[in-house]
């Protein structure tokens, strides 16, 4: 949500940021309309204070026995005036409101220009891709050979983008997800959080689902929404909070299932688990000071490549153009995962520093030490990792002549010392 004072101070650089987002000029628009409702606001007061006066002088008239007929008469038609007026204001508010909710957040100066994908900017890379005797397979050929990824069992239950995992490959997700909430919580500062996966409208507001991406997500029966990612409920811990400085900044972790419609993915992955309807992911969530928001979001993508290093995957770590970043974000790194059964890198982890977008919509703010006022915080948020995905990238880098695939190091102790998968007989 933007600030509609600083679209009417800054309407040219306002637009100039859009544009760099592919979009057309609103700010002219924005201050007109906001224009019309200040000027609204103005004559509905004027009005209440003429009220007030006639209200006063009626008391007075009446006191001295006089006619306050005259006075009667202006106080009930100022005050069907000021129901007019009323609602004159309320309509030029709501529809500068749906505007802005319309709008996605600016983008930083440092974000590459660009329409699409296209025009991400490589930063740098970790690890080589492995090098095979052989002819890598994707994962779900992997795990269908295993005998323990199923996606016919997954389709007769729940139909496409299901899948049903078996026996170790079910551990290692699971082994996957407690080692990444290990790794987050034990080494890298964050408080596990264990939250709803069912939101109300107003959480979905606040981090920028709703109004405009509604199609992407289930609806319950309740009203209430499944969450397409712990950044949601995450992230309205502090809707409507004022935080204390000195508690910056909050950094939080999750791991919860994620639920997403693909409303716009027809005809893409229909394949195997990398696009799911439904998949695991734990999340880290950031609230920051502004000052300090920069920084943490390089800290918050090393803890996400962290990960990729001790399960010995290589990625790499793309900056993302103003075309390619998601509604709420101001920056975005990507980290993309090496997959040699489809020898390209694909996205594990997307981590975005929003600014203060996030926070107006949920009016999260902080007040410093001795400070009558308080500011918005910013907020961040990125995937620490999507635990199916990471699941994928292990499957394909760790797969075996023989059809077994090595469980990495790292996992080991979560998988009661397992160090292959076999082919289930």
């Amino acid at each position: 949500m933007h600030d509609i004072r600083f679209i009417r101070e800054k309407p040219a650089f306002f637009d100039k940021a859009l544009a760099r987002r592919g979009l057309g000029s609103v700010a002219l628009q924005l201050a007109e309309l906001d224009q019309r409702r200040r000027a609204a606001q103005t004559a509905f007061q004027e009005m209440q204070a003429k009220r007030n006066e006639a209200s006063r002088q009626i008391g007075e008239v009446k006191k001295q026995g006089g006619d306050a007929a005259a006075q009667l008469a202006e106080v009930a038609a100022l005050k069907e005036a000021l129901g007019t007026a009323e609602i004159q204001e309320k309509a030029l508010g709501k529809e500068i409101d749906d505007l802005l909710m319309g709008i996605p957040n600016l983008p930083a100066d440092d974000v590459p220009d660009g329409k699409d994908e296209t025009a991400n900017v490589e930063l740098r890379r970790n690890g080589k891709p492995p090098v095979f005797s052989f002819a890598p397979l994707e994962h779900d050929a992997i795990g269908e050979r295993l005998g323990l990824m199923d996606f016919g069992a997954a389709a007769k239950l729940s139909g496409a983008r299901f899948v049903v995992l078996k026996g170790a490959l079910a551990r290692l997700e699971r082994a996957l997800a407690a080692f990444m909430l290990d790794l987050h919580t034990g080494e890298n500062g964050y408080t596990e959080i264990n939250p709803p996966f069912l939101v109300r409208d107003e959480a979905l507001f606040g981090t920028g689902q709703l109004p405009k991406f509604g199609e992407d997500l289930f609806r319950a029966n309740t009203g209430h929404w499944l969450i397409p990612t712990a950044e949601v409920p995450l992230t309205n811990l502090v809707q409507g909070e004022i935080v204390d400085e000195a508690q910056l900044p909050l950094r939080m972790t999750a791991l919860t299932p994620c639920f997403r419609s693909e409303a716009g993915a027809a005809g893409r992955d229909t394949r195997g688990m990398i696009r799911q309807h439904q998949f695991s992911k734990v999340e880290l969530v950031s609230i920051a000071h502004p000052d300090a928001s920069a920084a943490e979001h390089e800290r918050m993508t090393a803890c996400a490549e962290m990960v990729l290093q001790r399960l010995g995957l290589p990625y790499r770590v793309m900056a993302l153009c103003c075309g390619d970043m998601g509604f709420s974000a101001m920056k975005t790194y990507d980290i993309e995962v090496w997959l040699p059964g489809q020898n390209c890198y694909r996205e594990i982890s997307s981590c975005s520093n929003c600014g203060d977008f996030q926070a107006r919509r949920m009016n999260a703010r902080f007040r410093g030490a001795g400070d009558k006022g308080t500011r918005f915080v910013h907020t961040l948020n990125g995937s620490g990792l999507a635990v199916g995905r990471t699941l994928v990238a292990i499957l394909e880098n760790y797969q075996q002549s023989d059809g077994a695939v090595l469980v990495p190091e790292a996992l080991r102790p979560y998988m009661g010392g397992l160090d292959r998968i076999v082919p289930h007989v």
